[in-house]
Order: structure tokens, then sequence, then C-alpha cells
């Protein structure tokens, strides 16, 4: 089965790299460095002792207390980050800039891996969240490498996805050397895919264990006065296509309430800001954008956030927020960083990316979820006419986060006892 895949694979590739260049029409970045994901560097040095595989902003900004922890306690050890997309790699740099090494993460395929990881001769391979791929687990096992699976989530719909594949599936999940789950549901589903039940753990999320930056409090402030202090601000962040249109007629209706009312709308892909600006001003609400630096007079009813790296400080800066990915079947997006500093959240009927963590806020009051966007109206309307509601709601989003703390220490321990001495 095996040797079928790497087959099809070989014969996708051609498809992979034209899909590449179309993604590249609208960002460019993914028009450049094709030579990494085919395993070529050039002279550029590659060894490292610990390889982390984090597939893009999301996963980059989790892995980042792990990868700092080993460039500190371990400064000769050396760090490969790889990415999937041109974000994870922005927000990598913007992060530890040339402290870590980092390229793409190479196509599946036995030639291709075998040659990254004969430039960068990994101890240990560290993988975020659910990236299983066949091949580089085979390669790795062959050459006694071992792969830890951390802060691992598999929904109940990816589960039934790869049971299909029978033993393929079985042989695969086998050869991973530890998981390091969020959740007991997680572990039980990768047990019952044939990862042996004693290199399960269950270790929580570490997206818990975010810290705030000392100085959010100061940019959330400096950027409240961009808007006006005085206004009812909610926020929409990692919007998805199709989610723009209906918020944006959510929107209207809450400014029917109260016309005051500013929507901060902060599209995942950098690529579809202009498109989102487009649409904004063609539902008569023509968009501010941050990139502009300008202040948001009364009248204005959408500020677009079109620059990476400022979700959080946005978030921290409204009254409320909801997170994009989940009125469309994307599987929904972090809700943490709103319940980490008291901000109200909302979130769609599609979380499965973050089933439990919304399961959890939900269940203790601290989150809503929402059918679709016309149920999310009355939810904003209510939130922000009462300062009393957020308060309650946001201080309960805080009580949740604090007491789920720690995951990150678990997965730190485990990852420790797995990295062999130096050669």
């Amino acid at each position: 089965m095996i040797r079928l895949y790497s087959l099809l694979l070989y014969l996708l590739l051609p498809i992979a790299l034209l899909r590449l260049l179309w993604r590249g029409r609208r960002a460019p970045a993914y028009r450049r460095r094709w030579g990494e994901r085919l395993g070529f560097y050039g002279n550029r040095p590659m060894a490292a002792g610990l390889w982390i595989h984090a597939v893009s902003v999301g996963e980059t900004q989790a892995a980042a207390p792990l990868i700092k922890h080993f460039l500190d306690q371990h400064p000769d050890l050396g760090v490969m980050v790889t990415t999937t997309t041109p974000t994870g790699s922005e927000r990598l740099r913007a992060l530890f800039e040339d402290r870590v090494r980092h390229v793409y993460v190479p196509y599946d395929l036995p030639l291709i891996l075998s040659r990254f990881l004969d430039r960068v001769r990994p101890r240990l391979v560290l993988v975020m969240e659910t990236e299983i791929w066949p091949n580089l687990l085979r390669v790795c096992a062959g050459r006694g490498i071992p792969v830890i699976l951390g802060n691992a989530r598999l929904s109940a719909a990816s589960a039934r996805g790869y049971a299909r594949l029978g033993a393929f599936a079985r042989e695969t999940f086998a050869r991973l050397s530890l998981v390091a789950a969020q959740a007991e549901a997680d572990a039980q589903r990768f047990i019952e895919l044939g990862v042996p039940a004693e290199r399960v753990r269950v270790t929580g999320s570490i997206k818990f264990d975010l810290r705030q930056p000392a100085s959010l409090e100061d940019k959330a402030e400096a950027m409240r006065r961009l808007w006006g202090s005085d206004r009812p601000v909610w926020v929409a962040g990692s919007t998805h296509e199709g989610e723009e249109e209906p918020l944006l007629a959510a929107h209207r209706r809450i400014r029917e309430a109260l016309p005051q009312a500013l929507l901060v709308l902060v599209p995942r892909h950098p690529e579809r800001f202009d498109r989102v600006a487009a649409l904004a001003a063609r539902q008569g609400m023509p968009a501010v954008r941050r990139s502009s630096g300008v202040v948001c007079g009364p009248k204005e009813a959408v500020f677009l956030g079109d620059t990476m790296g400022e979700l959080p400080v946005l978030i921290a800066a409204a009254d409320a927020a909801f997170i994009g990915g989940s009125l469309v079947p994307v599987g929904g997006h972090n809700l943490l960083e709103a319940a980490a500093v008291g901000v109200p959240v909302a979130i769609g009927p599609h979380a499965f990316n973050f089933a439990a963590i919304t399961r959890l806020l939900v269940e203790e009051g601290a989150a809503v979820q929402v059918a679709d966007a016309e149920a999310l109206i009355p939810v904003m309307i209510d939130w922000l006419s009462d300062a009393a509601t957020r308060a309650r709601i946001g201080e309960q989003g805080r009580q949740v986060v604090a007491r789920n703390r720690g995951a990150l220490e678990r997965l730190l321990a485990l990852v420790e006892a797995w990295l062999p001495p130096p050669a």
C-alpha cells in the first residue's frame, strides 16, 4: 500500500506545483522557494538536533514556547522548524528572526525526505497537532529517529476517514513513537487507529498556556483610540471565504440597534485582504484599513485588519469577538486568545478543530456557539449593550484558561525524556 501511496504522490507532484503557482497569483510568497519543498537547499546550514513541524500560523504560535524552551535550554542542540504556508514562515521569522533554521516542509516522498534528513540529521522529530505523513514516519523509523505528535487532536470525522484505509492506517499510526493528546477522546481515537496505548498520553492543550506579551495592554489601548473609546466594537477574526458576506449583513443589523457599532474584520489569509475590502465597499460599508493608520470616524462601520500578527491586539482592544472558520466547514480557530484577555467570544457551528475547547468554554459560560450569522446578531447586541454581562463572561473565560494551564510543561517533559544525547 505504501508503494501505491508514493506512486500517487509522484503522479500528483506536478499538480501540487501548479497549485502553488495558482495560489501565488494572489499570494506571491507561494511562488518562491519551491526547491525547499523538493529537498533542495543550496549551501545553507541545515543541521539541527530537533526538527519541529508546524503547519501554519496557528501551529507556529502554539509551538513558540516549545521552540523558545529548546533554544534557551539547549543552545547547542539546533532547532529546525518547517511550515507548510508562507504565513507560518512569516510568523516564525517575526517571533525568532534567525535564531531557528526554517524551510518549507518537504513533500512526503522518500527521495525528497531522504535529501532533507541527510542535511538536517535530526535526533528527534516533533510534529504539532495532526500532521500524519506515512512516508515521513516510515523513513524516520528506518533511520531510528523518534517522531512525537504533540498537542495532538483528531476529530471523529478524521478518525473515520483514516479508519477506511484499514491496515495501511494502522501501520502508519503504529510508527508514532509517542502521542501527546489534547483530550481523552483524541487519545482513544489514536489508540483505535493503531498507536499502542502505552505510547499515548493525555497532556491537555498547550493553547491554554499562551503567554501574552507585557506590551499587549498598551498596544490594545492605542488600538482602541484609533476606533474611538466610547463606541461598541466587535472583532470577527480569522474569517474565510463565504463568511465575510453574512458577517457584514449581521453587522448592518447590529448597527440598526447600535448605530455606532464597529466591526473589526480580520481575514485569515492576507491574499484575501483586497477582496474583503472590496466586498465591504459593495455592501455600502467601506472599510478603514489598519495598514493605512487612519483613525476611524464615528460614522465608519468597518475596520479591516490587514496586517499580520496583530489579531491578539485587535481582540484585546474589542468588547466582543467572533472566531471565523466556523460558519463554513473549516473547523474553527482558537477561541482562547479572546478568553485569556476576558473578551466574550462566539463561534459558529463548525468548530471541530477546537471541539474540546469550544465545549469547555460553552459549558463554563465563557463562550457561545451559534448556528449561523443570523443567530449571532442578538448575541452581539446583548454583549455590546451590557458591560456587566461582558465582564461576567470575560471573567469566566479568564478562569477557564487559568484552570487548564500546565499542558506545556507536561509536553516539554515528555519531549525532554525522548531527546537523545548528542552523538
